[in-house]
């Protein structure tokens, strides 16, 4: 994993809602994404799917590259993901805003920057359920943050819906590989 924090002078987050993922509801003018998925049960289920997520493993599994400024998701971690092949291949850079460290319930969001397709924030959190069950969530506000989002649409909601599950499905094939 090579590192690529970069300086303070390539820009901030693209919006101004920093941090505004902790808690609905989500800021009005954006769209909103909520997907959620029981992915096992157990300690060691929840135990493998939170090293997975923040390992950067669940992106690395949904088909992204993965270039993160340290090895875990912790705040102020910026991260580019890549995504395509060759000259269509897209860089989207995010910085950790926030990390969720409780008992049960383990996660972290991160914000658009500078050149992102998108506009806002996205939340991913493992929780274990009182009876066990551990269910994963991923969550966002965003809006078109460039011109070909503007111009894609709905597309691009349809491509942010379909990592979302991607993400997912990862965390289940991490619990499922850890027995």
């Amino acid at each position: 994993m090579r590192a690529i924090c970069k300086s303070s002078d390539e820009g901030g987050f693209t919006y101004p809602h920093v941090g505004a993922s902790r808690e609905l509801p989500f800021p009005a003018g954006y769209h909103h994404l909520a997907e959620q998925k029981v992915i096992g049960s157990g300690t060691a289920a929840f135990d493998a799917a939170v090293l997975h997520l923040f390992d950067w493993g669940m992106h690395r599994d949904s088909g992204l590259d993965v270039r993160a400024g340290a090895p875990k998701a912790v705040p102020g971690t910026e991260v580019e993901l890549g995504w395509g092949i060759g000259v269509a291949r897209l860089r989207f850079r995010c910085r950790v805003v926030y990390v969720v460290d409780e008992p049960h319930r383990r996660g972290f969001a991160y914000g658009t920057l500078a050149r992102h397709p998108e506009s806002g924030e996205e939340r991913f959190i493992v929780e274990q359920l009182s009876d066990g069950t551990v269910r994963a969530a991923v969550s966002a506000f965003s809006k078109p943050g460039r011109w070909f989002t503007r111009f894609g649409g709905p597309a691009g909601r349809a491509v942010q819906n379909v990592m979302a599950r991607r993400y997912l499905e990862a965390l289940v094939v991490s619990v499922r590989t850890a027995r």
